[in-house]
């Protein structure tokens, strides 16, 4: 369902990349939902999400989510979606690397 979908997209554990979204804001998000599902219901969780995590967004970008709906599921599933988000959490990401590099650069790993 829409707002199952709507949760998994921001679940720490479905992210890429090691870094953990609760610990920092979203500045930017993009939604893409594929599947036969009401546009009206997909606004109304993305701006649900919102409210209700607000501290996980930025207040000084308004409308920071945008959604879009593909009525065409992909093959073998009834919906699914993609997210991409724009988090300063990446951060973590960024002082893990330089961390490491850092380390290996002293030790003239390379």
């Amino acid at each position: 369902t829409v707002p199952e979908l709507t949760q998994q997209q921001f679940d720490a554990k479905n992210m890429m990349c090691a870094a953990d979204p609760r610990h920092g804001r979203y500045l930017t998000a993009a939604c893409m939902f594929r599947g036969r599902m009401s546009t009206k219901e997909v606004d109304e969780q993305m701006l649900n999400v919102q409210n209700k995590n607000s501290s996980y967004f930025v207040e000084w970008i308004p409308n920071n989510i945008k959604a879009s709906v593909c009525d065409i599921p992909p093959k073998g599933l009834k919906m699914s979606t993609t997210f991409i988000g724009n988090s300063t959490a990446i951060q973590e990401m960024f002082k893990r690397v330089s961390e490491q590099f850092t380390a290996m650069f002293r030790r003239k790993a390379f």
